[in-house]
C-alpha cells in the first residue's frame, strides 16, 4: 500500500523505541499464525484471535446501561472501535481497528451502518487513534499500521488513503481538521504534520514541523485563540517540554520566503515540564488561554498559565477496586491514567480515565470534578480472577456533542454515550476551599453531601485524594460510608494534618462522595507554610 509522496518536509528522523501508552502493542503484532492455540472459525473479525484470548480482545458480554451511560453493541463481532467523532446531523462515526472499516451510528434510530473498506488487506489490524469531521462532508482518520491518513466521503461512501510522510519511525496518532488543514501528531516520528485537506490525489501536500526534543514522543495538541499550536514532547520518566508554535507567523513567513525555510526556532517557545508530568498525552486550551495536560502514567492532570508561567497539579479520585480487582493483593497504588482531554461548550474539561473505566468532567471555575463510570468491564484487563463485575472496557477515545459524550470501548465492542444532562444524585459543599497550614498543624473542615433526588441512596462512600504523593498530608474523615437520606444533607467532618517534615509548597486536595455509578468532588487549595 505504500506510495511515494512529495511535498515539503524539514525534520531529522531519529531512531529509538518509545514506550507507547495504550494496548496497541498487544494487538498490532499478533497474527493467528503466531499461535498454535485452538481457533474456532466464526466468519467474523473474531477469527483474528485464537480462542484463548478472544474474549480479551472481542468482549465478554452484552451492552449495559446505568443512570448516566447507555451502551450499544456493534452488530459485527470483535470490531475493536477506537477513534470517534460526530457530524452536524448528530451521527456518530468511529473507526474499527480490527476490520479497517468506518462505521456510523444513527443516534435517532439507534442503528449502525458499517462501510466496508475494499482496499483493506485481509486480517489486517491497525490502531486508529485520531478522527475528525470535515466541512466538505468527509471523515478523516489516522492509521498507524500502514503509516496512513484516510479520508472517507460520506456522500460517495468511498475511501481514499494518503501515505503519511515518514522517515523511519512513525506513528500518526491524533488528528484535527482546522479550516483547510488536517493536523496530525506523529507520536514516534518526532513531528507535527500539516496536510492540505483539499487535496484529491495520494501525492500529499504537507509541511512537517520537527519536534525540538530529539528521541522524544510527540503528544497531543490544541490551538489557542491566537492560532498558536500547543503540543508536548517528552521522554518517558526523564523530561520533556510544552511547546508553543506560532503557526500563523510561520506560514506567513514561509509564503513570503519564496521557498526558503525561515528559521524555525524563531516561532517556537519551550516550557520545561514540571516533576511528575511524565507522559502528557492529551492537550487542551480553555477560553482564558490556560493549557491543560492529561498525565497518562498517574492519576494527575495539570494546568499551565502562560501569563504566570506556572503549572498547577490536580488529582482524580482513586480507581474503584472493581476496575483493577487486586485479587492477588499485589496492586498497592492503582492509578486512573487520564488519557485524552478536551473542553465542552461550557468550557469544562472532559477526559477519559483509562484504567478507572470513567469519563471525567472538571469545571475549572468552581473546581468540581464529576467522574462517571462506564458499566461494561472486561476482566481480562485487570487482576480480577473470580471477582464479579471487574475489569476495563478500555475507553480510549471520546467526542462531545452538546450534552452527550460519545465514547468507544475497544475490548468490549461497544460504543457508549454519557448524558451529562441527567440529574446527579447529590452535590457536595465545603465550608473552606482555601487553607494555609504550618508544619505539624491540623484543621477540621465540614463536607456536606446534599441530596438532589427524592430517593434514599443506600451506599455512599467518602473519597479523598491529594497531589502530595507521600505522607506529608494526612486526611481523615469521621465516616467513610453512609446512607444518604433524600430529606436532608449529610455532614462529614474532615481533618487535614501536615507532617512536621513537609515541604513548604501548595497542593490540591480532593474531597467528595461516590456511588457505584458516579463520583462528585471538590478541590481544596492547601498552602503549606514554612
Amino acid at each position: 500500500m505504500k506510495k511515494q509522496t512529495k511535498g515539503m518536509i524539514f525534520f531529522v528522523a531519529i531512531g529509538g523505541l518509545l514506550l507507547f501508552w495504550g494496548a496497541s502493542a498487544s494487538m498490532q503484532g499478533f497474527s493467528p499464525s503466531d499461535s498454535e492455540s485452538e481457533m474456532t472459525i466464526t466468519g467474523t473479525p473474531a477469527d483474528n484471535f485464537p480462542d484463548e484470548i478472544r474474549a480479551q480482545f472481542c468482549g465478554t458480554g452484552s451492552a449495559k446501561s446505568n443512570a448516566y451511560v447507555k451502551e450499544y453493541k456493534i452488530p459485527t463481532d470483535c470490531t475493536q472501535p477506537l477513534a470517534i467523532t460526530t457530524d452536524p446531523q448528530g451521527n456518530v462515526w468511529f473507526a474499527e481497528t480490527n476490520t479497517g472499516n468506518i462505521a456510523k451510528f444513527d443516534s435517532t434510530t439507534e442503528t449502525f451502518t458499517e462501510y466496508e473498506n475494499p482496499t483493506w488487506p485481509e486480517n489486517a489490524r491497525s490502531m486508529m487513534w485520531g478522527m475528525d469531521y470535515s466541512s466538505d462532508g468527509s471523515i478523516w482518520y489516522t492509521d498507524d499500521a500502514f503509516d496512513s491518513v484516510w479520508k472517507f466521503s460520506i456522500q460517495d461512501e468511498n475511501y481514499q488513503r494518503f501515505n503519511f510522510p515518514t522517515e523511519g519511525e512513525s506513528l500518526p496518532q491524533r488528528l484535527q481538521v482546522v479550516g483547510s488543514q488536517v493536523i496530525v501528531n506523529d507520536f514516534t516520528g518526532n513531528k507535527i504534520t500539516f496536510l492540505d485537506a483539499a487535496q484529491s490525489s495520494e501525492e500529499l501536500t504537507y509541511v512537517s514541523l520537527p519536534s525540538p526534543v530529539p528521541n522524544s514522543a510527540t503528544g497531543g495538541f490544541a490551538i489557542d485563540s491566537d492560532d498558536n499550536l500547543w503540543y508536548t514532547n517528552w521522554i518517558f520518566q526523564q523530561d520533556g517540554v510544552l511547546v508553543r508554535f506560532d503557526q500563523e507567523d510561520f506560514f506567513t513567513s514561509l509564503s513570503n520566503s519564496e521557498g526558503s525555510l525561515p528559521p524555525l526556532f524563531n516561532f517556537l517557545r519551550l516550557v520545561p515540564l514540571p516533576l511528575g508530568l511524565n507522559t502528557p498525552n492529551g492537550v487542551a486550551v480553555d477560553s482564558d488561554g490556560k493549557i491543560w495536560l492529561a498525565e497518562t502514567s498517574s492519576s494527575y492532570f495539570f494546568s499551565f498559565d502562560p501569563g504566570t508561567k506556572s503549572f498547577t497539579k490536580y488529582v482524580t479520585s482513586d480507581p474503584t477496586i472493581s476496575t483493577y480487582g487486586n485479587a492477588s493483593g499485589l496492586i498497592k497504588n492503582p492509578v486512573t491514567r487520564p488519557y485524552w482531554i478536551t473542553l465542552d461548550e461550557n468550557d469544562r474539561l472532559v477526559f477519559n480515565e483509562q484504567t478507572a473505566n470513567r469519563i471525567a468532567i472538571f469545571d475549572p471555575k468552581i473546581e468540581t470534578l464529576t467522574e462517571y463510570v462506564a458499566p461494561s468491564k472486561n476482566p481480562n484487563w485487570a487482576d480480577c480472577e473470580q471477582i464479579k463485575d471487574c475489569g476495563l472496557a478500555q475507553i480510549f477515545d471520546f467526542t462531545i456533542d452538546g450534552s452527550k459524550i460519545w465514547f468507544t470501548e475497544w475490548v468490549e465492542n461497544n460504543i457508549g454515550v454519557l448524558d451529562t444532562s441527567v440529574q446527579l444524585p447529590f452535590k457536595v459543599e465545603l465550608d473552606n476551599t482555601q487553607i494555609s497550614l504550618g508544619k505539624g498543624e491540623t484543621i477540621t473542615l465540614t463536607l456536606q453531601v446534599i441530596p438532589l433526588t427524592n430517593d434514599d441512596i443506600p451506599i455512599v462512600q467518602v473519597i479523598t485524594a491529594d497531589t502530595e504523593g507521600f505522607s506529608d498530608i494526612m486526611i481523615e474523615t469521621d465516616v467513610t460510608q453512609f446512607q444518604l437520606d433524600f430529606d436532608g444533607p449529610r455532614i462529614i467532618q474532615t481533618s487535614i494534618t501536615i507532617d512536621e517534615n513537609a515541604l513548604a509548597t501548595s497542593h490540591k486536595i480532593l474531597i467528595g462522595a461516590q456511588t457505584d455509578e458516579v463520583t462528585i468532588s471538590k478541590y481544596i487549595t492547601l498552602t503549606i507554610e514554612s
